[in-house]
């Protein structure tokens, strides 16, 4: 966006779209600064969750995965073609290596990666690239490297004091398991025209009407360890449609659905976990496909988890899961029956959504909050039984991500036509709500570079080095005049800059953190969103007010401070007295 570019300076002080751009990026919050990661509490860190293939490419030699002379991991090779959004282009875990001191300039203290473990390489026509199709859950994908590159990147994310995050799969596997009735004697035929398995209920299964499942001849040893090769470890039911009880039996996609019903496969799935703890040490684990697996297998897994890393000396270690839904009661469910520690918020998206988007009122955001208690527990013996007590702060906040799209890309599509500046200024005010509302922050790659996408899933996982896919590189970033053709590793974007800045407050202000949320106002239109962050630990309180203003027009502040003695840390625009100005937030300490 070159109008952008060129006159950063004029839309600051004609719009006040920022009063506090120039943060150097030398000089911003670094992890060094912060306790040492191995003490750190969950709540004080901040995400950046990355798809290694799309970052930043260190090791040309491991493009194409497994060596062709590799008959074991011959599945795993292959699938390069960085031309192609749904293919391989060559990001791996030494190009994250590199590119540490760029995360940990913009204040990033945790890296959120998507599964590395070794993945099939290609199925239907695209590839693994995601790291979603897991075949051997002991070793990293040969395209991303060896055991030996993830050992060396997380010391050296430790060395700067920033943790790192696996993202883990308990519900399925890679696709290799076929049925008859569907794929034919060979399992190479297609024999039904909507392209895919029906679901047969578990009624259908007593009755007799089954799938018959067989494993093509060769591939009956391509899954580690050996036990996930027996078929009578999967549900075998057909496809997923979402619903009912297919949400927790079906196949995802066609992916191999394990039968976490059966104490076998939870012991084992348990296993599986621990050894990875063992081996690599990460500090903790996100857990993808939550919902889709049934209650009584995360009661068992979250709890043996969290005893077993701290016997090995990860006191903090944190699971957080993807329940996608965007319901609060459905989400806590998770955390208070389910025995996870927390969840990502996707209830909080979609009020941000709702009032940065859509222009809804700023009771969306009230109303999710008076939901927090939801997530409310108290256990009194945490230590033996590895259940921890959760609460709304400890959720995990994000705007957009890899599956549904970039939130910048909401902004471009909506029917409210905003101006360039206009999209820029709700993109940084949705952020400035991600991190200084209750819950832990998630910047998803490129966003900080003005990433926008087309859409989710392969529309929205640009790449950062220069790409080669046509359908990024004719994108309109925000706030800068370059494309997705070329390096887009600037620390001097506007976002980058910007984002470094939240994070130095959110490190500076303990409430903003800990602290307990409360509404102090809000109303049915688009306008003020006032929160109050109340922190009290030992001799140590602070009481802080954010004032949000969705409104496109200046607001009164007296609804909010209404005479309460306060002093004003930060806002993000310049304001008259009395006032906030359109767009932007306010963060006040009271007196």
């Amino acid at each position: 966006m070159k109008l952008f570019v060129q006159s950063v300076m004029f839309i600051v002080a004609v719009s006040g779209l920022l009063t506090s751009l120039s943060v150097d990026a030398k000089n911003s919050a670094k992890a060094a600064k912060l306790a040492p990661y191995q003490q750190r509490n969950f709540q004080d860190e901040i995400f950046y969750f990355v798809l290694p293939d799309r970052f930043y490419n260190g090791d040309k030699s491991n493009d194409l995965g497994a060596a062709e002379s590799d008959a074991k991991r011959a599945l795993s090779r292959g699938g390069l073609d960085a031309t192609h959004k749904g293919m391989y282009h060559g990001g791996d875990l030494a190009g994250l290596t590199e590119k540490l001191s760029y995360l940990d300039n913009m204040g990033i203290t945790a890296i959120w990666l998507t599964p590395i473990l070794r993945n099939q390489a290609m199925q239907n026509g695209t590839s693994g690239y995601h790291g979603y199709w897991i075949l051997d859950f002991t070793e990293i994908d040969p395209h991303l490297g060896t055991n030996a590159d993830l050992k060396n990147f997380i010391d050296q994310a430790h060395k700067r004091n920033i943790k790192v995050f696996f993202d883990i799969i308990t519900n399925h596997t890679a696709d290799v398991i076929k049925y008859k009735e569907c794929h034919g004697d060979d399992g190479l035929s297609w024999l039904f025209t909507k392209g895919n398995c029906p679901f047969k209920s578990l009624a259908q299964v007593a009755k007799g009407d089954t799938y018959t499942p067989f494993i093509i001849k060769g591939n009956e040893t391509l899954k580690t360890p050996a036990w996930l090769n027996d078929i009578n470890v999967y549900h075998n039911q057909g496809d997923s449609h979402w619903k009912g009880e297919s949400a927790i039996r079906g196949d995802f996609a066609g992916l191999d659905d394990v039968d976490t019903n059966s104490e076998k496969v939870t012991q084992g799935m348990i296993d599986i976990y621990k050894a990875i703890i063992d081996e690599f040490k990460p500090d903790g684990f996100r857990i993808d496909t939550v919902k889709h697996v049934n209650t009584e297998f995360w009661q068992a897994f979250s709890p043996a988890l969290t005893v077993h890393a701290k016997s090995l000396g990860i006191n903090n270690f944190f699971m957080y899961g993807e329940v996608y839904s965007f319901d609060s009661k459905e989400l806590s469910s998770f955390t208070t029956q389910a025995k996870l520690p927390s969840v990502l918020d996707f209830a909080l998206q979609g009020a941000i959504r709702s009032t940065l988007v859509e222009q809804k009122g700023t009771d969306q955001l009230a109303n999710l909050f008076a939901q927090d208690h939801f997530y409310q527990t108290d256990h009194a013996d945490i230590d033996s039984t590895g259940i921890q007590n959760t609460n709304a702060n400890q959720l995990v906040n994000f705007t957009g991500n890899h599956d549904m799209g970039r939130f910048a890309y909401f902004l471009k599509e909506s029917k409210h036509n905003y101006s360039e500046q206009e999209q820029i200024q709700r993109n940084l005010l949705a952020n400035a709500i991600m991190y200084f509302s209750r819950g832990v922050p998630v910047i998803y790659y490129g966003d900080e570079q003005g990433f926008v996408g087309d859409g989710g899933d392969q529309a929205s996982r640009q790449d950062m080095m220069p790409s080669k896919v046509a359908s990024y590189n004719d994108d309109d970033l925000l706030a800068t005049d370059k494309t997705t053709a070329v390096d887009n590793f600037d620390t001097s974007h506007l976002f980058y800059q910007t984002f470094a800045k939240y994070a130095e407050l959110y490190q500076q202000y303990p409430a903003l953190r800990f602290g307990q949320q409360s509404t102090l106002y809000s109303q049915n239109k688009a306008g003020i969103f006032a929160i109050k962050r109340a922190y009290a630990v030992k001799d140590q309180t602070q009481n802080i007010i954010v004032v949000f203003n969705t409104a496109k027009k200046m607001q009164n502040l007296d609804v909010v401070l209404n005479k309460q003695s306060t002093a004003l840390l930060y806002q993000s625009a310049e304001n008259e007295s009395g006032k906030i100005a359109p767009l932007s937030f306010a963060i006040y300490q009271i007196d």
